[in-house]
């Protein structure tokens, strides 16, 4: 009732959302503070300019949601929460602290189907990856733009085929950069799967998008969510070119073939990245420089094992 009667009034608006932080850490406050989320985007929306409630605002959602997923309750996030946080990010495009947050925000929310059909609505593409160019140092800001990104390229729904191809080359730019965090990497790499089943690569795009993924697979062997978005997005680029077969095997750094081995073999209790692996290995070998390449290296021996560990998959 304090927030209604006095939507208008910044300074109120802002104690409000203080003394409602304050309930956070009681896990059994949870239903109470799902009520207030509405009345929490409406502040922000109607103070858009002050940064303070922004943050604090914003913090509070993250909190919110955060304890939602954890304890398995579904929070209604329509077109005016993803339209309201777009508007934020709008605003204060250049507050490298309040992006994080919204941006951390975007991607838990990305996981609903209606979320990111939402945000595809409200046009974030655009606006991701312009935070992305500008932060690119920014590890939770890269990782929480390539969640949304992997979100929306995975979506069955229509999101701009331009906007999408547009978001190869920033991908691209964040997994170079932060090749050595396992986290960045793996959503950087998921996102480049998602967008090279869409089509969105170029041909000139193929063979350097080979390298980096192979690099990625290189210094990050032990994430099995990698390991296997890795190997999926390394398929789809075979399935399309020959060079990148021929770069897959013929890479500065070392055989792609040598890193199959060495993931499966990590690896080779997990289903997921087994699949995976047998995926990009059918892919090998439509090519015959491929093959022969195998065969020297003795593949079929780690068909047959895997063939044995799972005789009825």
């Amino acid at each position: 009732e304090f927030m209604q009667a006095f939507w208008d009034i910044e300074e109120a608006q802002a104690k409000a959302i203080q003394h409602l932080a304050s309930f956070v850490r009681d896990k059994s406050a949870l239903p109470y503070l799902l009520t207030f989320t509405e009345l929490i985007i409406f502040a922000m929306k109607t103070h858009v300019d002050s940064l303070e409630l922004q943050v604090d605002g914003c913090s509070l959602l993250l909190e919110i949601l955060s304890q939602a997923l954890e304890q398995d309750v579904v929070m209604a996030l329509d077109e005016n929460v993803t339209g309201s946080l777009l508007e934020t990010v709008r605003k204060h495009s250049e507050n490298e602290e309040l992006l994080s947050l919204v941006c951390t925000l975007l991607m838990m929310i990305s996981a609903s189907e209606v979320a990111s059909e939402n945000l595809r609505k409200v046009g974030v593409i655009p606006d991701l990856l312009s935070i992305l160019r500008n932060f690119l140092h920014n590890e939770k800001i890269c990782l929480s733009c390539c969640g949304v990104l992997w979100s929306l390229a995975a979506s069955e729904n229509n999101v701009d085929q331009a906007l999408l191809k547009s978001a190869v080359p920033v991908t691209s730019a964040v997994l170079q950069q932060h090749l050595q965090n396992g986290t960045v990497t793996e959503s950087a790499c998921s996102a480049l799967w998602a967008l090279s089943l869409q089509g969105c690569l170029t041909e000139n795009e193929y063979e350097p998008t080979t390298v980096l993924l192979l690099d990625a697979l290189r210094m990050n062997p032990e994430r099995p969510v990698l390991v296997k978005n890795t190997c999926l997005a390394l398929a789809s680029l075979l399935r399309l070119s020959e060079i990148s077969a021929l770069r897959f095997i013929t890479d500065s750094k070392g055989s792609g073939i040598n890193l199959i081995k060495d993931a499966y073999h990590l690896h080779y209790d997990d289903p997921a990245v087994v699949e995976s692996i047998c995926v990009l290995i059918n892919e090998m070998a439509q090519y015959d420089d491929v093959v022969l390449d195998m065969l020297s290296q003795k593949m079929e021996e780690l068909l047959s094992e895997i063939k044995s560990w799972f005789p009825s998959s």
